[in-house]
Parts: C-alpha cells; structure tokens; sequence
C-alpha cells in the first residue's frame, strides 16, 4: 500500500467527467498541483457514444471553452464525429422546413422567431451560438487538456470516504491515502463525496421513469417518427430503432428492474397504445425526473459541483452545462484561496452565486415535467405555451432560458451588464476579448486609454491585466472590469474615476499590494 502522506496536493478532485476535468484544467492554469480520482476503469462507454452521448452546449458554456483556449479543439473533434450532422438529423422537430432553435417539454421554438436584439449585451463571435457535442468527444478534449497541463488522472480508484480537519482532507480511495488542501465532489448524482460528507440532498421524488434505448424493430413503420402524447406518458421515435419513453409510475422502474428486451417491449406498447414487437435490444438506460439540490456547496474543505451537487432529469440537456459553469465560477475561486489572495468571502461566493442558478434550472426542468403529464389539463396548458412559444416573445424567452443567455448574477454595481457574461469585444486589430482571458488573470478594459485607470489598476498588476484599447462596438461603455470566469465585475458608460474602480478590485481581487511591490 502506497502512502501519499509525503506529497500532498493542493486539490483532489472526485470523478473525471467533463466537470472534473474542466475544474482540473482551471486549478492546474493557475499553477495548482491537482490529483483526478475516477472510480471508472475505462472512460469509454457506449452511452458515451453518439446517438445517446449527445449533449448540447449552451452559449455560457461555449464561452467557457472560447475564453481557455478549447473551443477550436471540442470544434473540430465535434465536426469529425458528425455529432453536428445527426443533431440536424436525428432530432425529429428538425425534419421541417423552418430551424428549430430548441424545445421545451418538447415544444419546439424556432431562429426565425427570435429577436436577438432584446439581449443587448451580445456581440457576435466564434462563441455566440450553442453547439451539439458527442459526450466520449468532449471528455476526450478535456482529458487530454488536464494531462497535458500536468493534471494527474487516477483511473479506477473512487473515494470510499475522507478525513477532513481545518487544515487539510485525507481521502481514502483504492485502498490507499491522498492528502490534499482541498477535495472537490464532482462525481455525479450518486456522489461518494457529497454521501461521506453528510450534505443534505433536498428536493423532490420522481414522477416517471425515462428509457432510452436503442432496438430493433420487427416492423420499423409501426412506430411514425416524431413526438408522440399518450394517455400513459410520452414516446419519440428516430428510426431505425432509437426509442426515448416517459412511464408516469413514480419512477417505479429505475435501476430495480433488469433491462430486457421483453420488459423495454412491454413498455413500449404500454407507452404507444402500439403492438410493436422487438427482435432485438442493442442498448437501454432508464431515468427519471427525481430534482434534487445540496443545500450547501461547501463544508469547511470540501465543495461539490456538477451533478453531486444537483440532479434533475435531462430533459432540454442543461445538466452538463449547469456543471461546466459551476467549475469555471469555482476554480479561479479556490486557486486565489490557495494562493492566499483571495479577499474575504470569496470562496464562499462560490455557493451564493451557484445555488440560486442551479436551483433555477432545477425548476425549469419540473416545469418541462409538469407540461407532460398524461392528463387532459396538461395537454390543454401544452397548447397554450405552444401559441406562446410560436411568438416572438415568447421564442424569445425560451432561447435566453434554453441557450443560458439569461444567467446573470446578483453583484454590486449600477450597470446592467454587471453579473452578467462579457461581451466577445472586437478589437481594432481584429483581437477578440475572450482569448485575453486565456491566462485566468481578471481583465480591465479601458476603451479611453485613460490615465486615471492606468495608475488605479497597478497595485493589480498580476491579478489584473490592462488593456488600454478601442472596440469597434464598445456598446457605449468606456470601461469594464471582468472576474477571470469572464463575468462582468465592474462597468461605466461615463468616464470613469479611479477611485470607483477600487472598490469592485478589492472585492474580487484582493487588496491592492503597494505600487513598490511592481516592476
């Protein structure tokens, strides 16, 4: 047995998904040594795999990759597996003359109906839109990512439990003993971490239970393809044989029965009214709709994010970009908490600003829940949020809450953009903002080149870089202050004082170290 007592880390992370795995790149971009534990042997797996891996990306998360350097790499891998190609053609709302833009509950809202310029704080760039993935691609990038960053990846070894005191965590797992500074949950919904730690796990039970399968049909045109309603629950149909059912049984059936072909036959014909029969079952997974949320993100040195720290059903696919998002608001967090300049509260932040987000997307998947139930009145409400969605408006709406367009936390300032993500400036020289983020540094950007600024951001230098430049749109602001998750901290439409300035700076950076401490 090995002791890892002699070499500590500066943070151990639960799980290598895409969530630890992106939260492992962002500790190891500001230099902290990261250990990756993964029960899992294999990282490979056929649900990994197209057409059940397939994930969509909301824009939050595109800009996530864009600001660190990974967006052209998750492109290209995307393009090559054709997982943008099967999107277009295997969802079925997309065998129509118009773009579906995306759904909720099923009800499809289309880019021909959307007013983007209700959403003023958008510029466009190569992270404007959202993206379809394949799920065994994107954890790839990000695997190699993390290693190639000096990330260590311990593949079949989960944590059985941990130590924790004021001063560090020591985990047990595989039989052995890691120290670390911190230890960070994110291995899914079933979260040893979160288990062992004693987080409470609040929400509310399921009301069906979810199958995804892919079968062989005897007959392929007993099934039309599509959407479908019933008087028991919901089923779609891609042919030739990719099948996805909703069971209204509380979610009687998750994980308690054996997947056979028989029973995925039996429920099928319960779900369609249908005598369809199946030769054969290639692949079946179940879940449900069950919506929980740990009530707090943090216990003294250990945090959760991704799905150990909320779980709902998949339905409009915000799970994974819930997670992405909860790693890039906690890394530069936990990494100025090491690097002992983090200002007071800061990682405590980290829960304030993520919680209320993932309780948000938590009630609008129960929302898509309630729009499904095998009832009359369901149906009767589905036909008017369908009028509502065929509007501008109300397309509108739907794609701000669907593409994450809307996040926008609640942070001191006056300006409307403060909180919400920064827009993708473009530069005279055809330099795009977000690939000045790539260093993880916070960004003041000074689109008057004032002199003030220049002098006020010094005692930063470090934790902030100044650029001093002009845009080709600024959106009528003259400067702006960015955290290094790419949030605006701090902005003015007026020329700014250099005394405003300090304030959001100490806030999320720190105090100022004396102007003598800089070259």
């Amino acid at each position: 047995m090995r002791n890892h007592h002699s070499s500590a880390y500066d943070d151990i992370i639960a799980g290598a998904g895409p969530v630890g795995l992106f939260l492992a790149c962002e500790l190891r971009l500001f230099g902290l040594s990261v250990l990756v534990l993964e029960r899992a042997r294999d990282s490979s797996s056929p649900l990994k795999r197209l057409p059940f891996g397939m994930r969509g990306l909301s824009i939050p998360t595109v800009e996530a990759l864009h600001r660190r350097g990974l967006l052209d790499e998750v492109v290209a891998e995307t393009d090559a597996s054709g997982a943008a190609r099967q999107a277009e053609a295997g969802a079925h709302w997309m065998q129509q003359a118009r773009r579906a833009a995306g759904h909720f509950a099923g009800i499809p809202f289309y880019h021909d109906d959307i007013d983007a310029s209700s959403w003023p704080f958008r510029l466009p760039g190569p992270a404007d839109a959202p993206m379809a993935v394949a799920l065994d691609v994107f954890e790839s990038v990000l695997a190699r990512r993390a290693s190639a960053m000096g990330a260590e990846i311990l593949r079949g070894v989960g944590v059985d439990g941990y130590l924790a005191t004021d001063d560090e965590v020591t985990v047990h797992a595989g039989g052995e003993a890691f120290r670390s500074s911190w230890l960070v949950g994110c291995d899914g919904g079933r979260s040893a971490v979160r288990k062992a730690g004693g987080f409470a796990f609040a929400g509310t039970d399921p009301e069906f239970t979810g199958y995804t399968v892919d079968a062989t049909l005897a007959e392929p045109h007993a099934l039309q393809p599509g959407r479908h309603y019933t008087p028991t629950g919901m089923y779609t149909y891609a042919r030739p044989g990719v099948i996805a059912m909703v069971e209204f049984d509380g979610g009687a059936c998750h994980r308690h029965q054996p997947l056979t072909r028989e029973r995925i036959q039996d429920v099928l014909r319960r779900v369609s009214g249908m005598d369809a029969a199946l030769t054969d079952l290639k692949l079946a997974t179940t879940w449900t709709d069950r919506a929980c949320q740990a009530t707090a993100y943090r216990r003294g040195r250990v945090l959760l994010a991704g799905d150990a720290a909320h779980i709902h059903s998949p339905l409009g696919g915000q799970g994974l970009n819930l997670g992405i998002a909860d790693a890039i608001n906690l890394g530069w967090k936990l990494a100025a908490t090491l690097g002992g300049t983090a200002p007071a509260g800061l990682l405590d932040s980290y829960h304030a600003e993520r919680h209320p987000a993932g309780a948000r997307v938590l009630d609008w998947s129960r929302a898509q829940v309630a729009l499904m139930r095998p009832t009359p009145s369901t149906r009767a409400l589905a036909a008017v949020i369908h009028d509502l969605v065929g509007t501008v408006d109300g397309a509108s709406y739907f794609a701000e809450r669907v593409w994450g367009v809307s996040l926008r936390y609640d942070l001191a300032g006056r300006h409307p953009l403060t909180g919400r993500s920064m827009p993708d400036f473009e530069f005279a020289d055809g330099t795009k903002a977000g690939c000045l983020l790539r260093n993880g540094r916070g960004l003041l950007l000074d689109f008057d080149a004032d002199a003030p600024l220049s002098t006020a951001i010094r005692p930063w230098r470090g934790r902030v870089d100044y650029v001093a430049t002009k845009a080709k749109n600024s959106l009528g602001l003259r400067a702006v202050l960015v955290r290094p998750d790419g949030v605006v901290a701090w902005a003015s439409e007026t020329a700014p004082d250099a005394k405003e300035i300090a304030a959001p700076l100490a806030q999320w950076f720190g105090q100022a170290q004396e102007p003598n401490d800089h070259p």
